[in-house]
């Protein structure tokens, strides 16, 4: 699986089609459709929450992607409400779940692909 993780907006999805040749019937946003291309992967770990043994299910489902794609969650401001932090922090623990079980890490800042890994 290829982590492929910014901000948004940041051409994350451009870059993988231009790059690695998908079309968009290859992206989903759902983990248990027959995608090659996962997106959004920030949302999925707001659905399941901060449970360490959720997320760790959760990461070992979307490693049987070709490519995931997340929205980077940790900069900004911190959110006030309870249940936005929490998600926030699942988000940010998927991340890190993820990146260890991925072949390759790429980060994607405005268009221009960073390899991490």
């Amino acid at each position: 699986m290829i982590y492929i993780f910014g901000p948004y907006a940041a051409g994350k999805r451009e870059y993988v089609r231009e790059t690695f040749g998908y079309t968009e019937a290859d992206f989903s946003t759902k983990a248990e459709d027959s995608c090659r291309v996962l997106y959004d992967a920030q949302q999925l770990a707001s659905k399941v929450g901060n449970r360490p043994e959720e997320l760790e299910k959760l990461a070992e489902q979307l490693c049987r992607k070709e490519v995931v794609i997340a929205t980077e969650t940790g900069c900004g401001v911190v959110p006030i409400d309870a249940a936005e932090r929490e998600a926030r922090e699942a988000a940010g623990r998927l991340s890190i779940l993820l990146a260890k079980r991925a072949q390759k890490v790429i980060r994607v800042w405005c268009g221009l692909p960073e390899s991490l890994r």
